[in-house]
């Protein structure tokens, strides 16, 4: 199923329209259920790196991999106490993400053998990313439910357009192993 790029991205797009979807519904909900999130990873994280340390046989990998779960530990824990300055982190983050994302999916519109409607896409999705990463690196204190609300239409328009990617992939005929190599052929 997940052997072609046209299920792939379909499978995503909905994904995608889906967690916008509850994002509108629920703004305020959104913003702590990420922080609580981000908690759970942190704290997973430290189980890991404590299990690494207690795996190694030499001490400068212990002592490393026990500072590490410490950190991953601390982080959950304050992401816990305080969420306020949690979700503030959470913002710039995922601020930096979307220009990154954004700036990546801008670039790709420049690959070759592109029509000019998929070169669109490309352009005009990357920009909406780079536009929202911006927002909110400028303005990280928006708030919640601006922030939540944004993700919102963010995975919204991001899930549409991978649906659209997706069916024009289907349309195509193209699979995840009939991607175009750039290397040369050989004579």
């Amino acid at each position: 199923m997940f052997k072609s790029v046209s299920n792939s991205l379909i499978l995503r797009g909905v994904l995608a329209v889906i967690v916008g979807i509850i994002a509108l519904a629920w703004p305020s909900v959104t913003i702590l259920a990420l922080v609580i999130l981000f908690a759970v990873y942190a704290f997973m994280d430290a189980g890991l790196a404590f299990m690494r340390a207690f795996s190694s046989g030499r001490a400068g990998p212990v002592v490393g991999y026990l500072l590490l779960g410490l950190v991953d530990l601390a982080a959950g824990v304050f992401a816990l106490a305080w969420p306020g300055p949690t979700a503030l982190v959470l913002v710039l983050l995922v601020g930096i993400w979307a220009v990154v994302g954004g700036l990546m999916v801008l670039f790709a519109g420049f690959g070759s053998g592109e029509t000019a409607g998929t070169r669109t896409m490309f352009f005009l999705t990357g920009l909406v990313w780079i536009v929202f990463g911006v927002v909110l690196c400028a303005r990280p204190n928006v708030g919640a439910v601006t922030l939540a609300l944004l993700f919102g239409l963010f995975s919204l328009i991001s899930g549409i357009t991978q649906i659209t990617w997706g069916i024009e992939a289907r349309r195509t005929g193209q699979t995840l192993h009939s991607v175009p190599s750039k290397a040369p052929k050989a004579a």
